[in-house]
């Protein structure tokens, strides 16, 4: 008995498992990706691929239109046509045979009238090879013809399509000679085939140009809107852009107004808070330092304060340095200046200031900047490079990223000791201590102007052996 039920309990688990793992979740299977060359084939625009979409179902329709008319109904008509002529042409090689030689001119009369048939006959004549050559594109005339003779006549035979544009003339061997035959072409089609075509492919592509013409308004519309975009985004006031388009383009252009009005407010709020917060830290530091300047001064605290001293200063340029980096970065705008001459202009500052710089530039490099804002950036790396090395090399060139972009490169070297690999990303971060010289605002500043005119800086060591700095701005 109980091995009974430890068999039933053994089923039911079983069961219940086999339900499990039959209701569990199967795995998402892998998203197979199109094959490289049909990625490569197809278009990149917005634009490309919505006229792709329109008119892939339009030629796609054209193909089954024409294949079901040529492959069905064309067939079904040639056939018709060419089965009546050659058993017209039958007909009269039938009377021929049965009828004495002295009805031949009353059968060719016949023939011509009621036919529209042209008949002569060659007595002891033989038939001679002629050339075969399909005088319509597009059509199966000659094949249907030639099967067609073939089944009702049953006797040697020949055609020829190229002696007269008009006819077809077709000659059958009998006993007795050649018959020759001309029939009309129009005989065997129709003209309606080449307006069914000429409509087709005519509607086909005065529907396609339409499609193009009112889709290329709608991407217009969506390329004004990524123009904005990318112009907002390297910190180009531009205003507000016009709604226009498609319901949706609109909807999204008027969210990218109020995006827009939402960071100006944000930003402008908190440089004013922030400015406001470095300029109120300017009294307590004046204070400090008159202090310091009025405290008597004992040998054995001579180096104590002359250490505080140079903290309060290093307080004073660090708070001035923001003040001057919040002005710019509310009232300045993107104009078209030469980025060489602003390089040589940081240069010829820090060479006054002792420093050993090097330039390495073209003639001129003219961009849209905040000339203002990349002084400053600018001098901010010369300045922590002529803190720590005794030479300094600028180089100024531009490069190609993805798609034709053209970059402005500028390269800071130094012979100074360099920050070490895992320390350069936390050197940017405000009053970090991986920053040259302890704490400061130079580096955050500098990654804050480049970013705001849509380019990059990173960190690097340099072959003289000290720091690189190098960033790019898009031209």
């Amino acid at each position: 008995m109980s091995g009974r039920v430890w068999a039933w309990w053994g089923g039911r688990l079983q069961g219940r498992q086999a339900d499990d793992a039959a209701e569990a979740p199967a795995a998402p299977a892998k998203r197979a990706s199109p094959p490289r060359w049909l990625r490569e084939l197809m278009p990149r625009g917005l634009l490309g691929r919505s006229v792709l979409i329109i008119l892939g179902p339009i030629i796609v329709l054209q193909l089954v239109a024409l294949q079901l008319f040529y492959g069905g109904h064309l067939d079904v008509i040639s056939r018709r046509l060419a089965g009546g002529v050659a058993g017209d042409v039958a007909m009269i090689v039938e009377l021929l045979r049965r009828e004495p030689p002295e009805d031949r001119v009353w059968i060719f009369r016949e023939a011509a009238w009621r036919l529209d048939l042209s008949l002569a006959f060659e007595p002891g004549a033989r038939l001679a090879p002629v050339e075969r050559r399909a005088s319509m594109p597009l059509l199966p005339l000659e094949e249907d013809l030639n099967h067609a003779l073939m089944e009702r006549v049953q006797r040697p035979f020949d055609t020829d399509w190229q002696s007269d544009p008009r006819s077809v003339i077709i000659r059958v061997q009998t006993p007795e000679g050649v018959l020759h035959v001309e029939a009309p072409r129009k005989r065997l089609f129709t003209a309606t085939l080449y307006l069914f075509v000429i409509w087709l492919v005519g509607s086909a592509l005065l529907l396609s140009a339409v499609a193009v013409v009112f889709m290329k308004n709608q991407v217009r519309a969506i390329h004004r809107l990524a123009v904005a975009a990318e112009a907002f985004g390297l910190g180009r006031d531009i205003g507000s852009i016009k709604p226009e388009g498609a319901a949706e383009v609109r909807q999204a252009a008027l969210a990218f107004n109020r995006m827009q009005d939402r960071i100006r407010r944000f930003v402008g709020q908190r440089t004013d808070m922030l400015a406001g917060i470095s300029h109120d830290l300017r009294t307590p530091l004046t204070r400090m330092r008159l202090t310091l300047a009025m405290l008597p001064r004992p040998a054995e605290v001579e180096e104590d304060l002359a250490a505080l001293t140079a903290d309060v200063e290093e307080m004073e340029r660090m708070v001035a340095a923001y003040l001057a980096f919040a002005r710019g970065e509310g009232t300045e705008q993107a104009a078209p200046a030469d980025l060489v001459a602003l390089v040589q202009e940081v240069a010829a500052n820090a060479r006054r200031s002792g420093a050993e710089v090097e330039v390495t530039a073209p003639e001129r490099l003219e961009m849209k900047l905040r000339a203002d804002a990349v002084r400053r950036c600018l001098g901010n790396l010369l300045d922590n490079a002529r803190r720590h090395a005794t030479r300094i090399r600028v180089t100024v060139e531009t490069a190609a990223r993805g798609e034709g972009t053209l970059w402005a490169q500028v390269t800071v070297d130094d012979d100074g000791p360099g920050i070490p690999a895992e320390a350069r990303e936390a050197a940017f971060r405000p009053f970090a201590s991986g920053a040259p010289g302890g704490t400061g605002l130079g580096l955050a500043i500098a990654r804050d102007i480049v970013r705001a005119h849509g380019g990059e800086i990173a960190l690097e060591e340099s072959p003289l052996g000290g720091l690189r700095a190098r960033f790019r701005l898009p031209v």
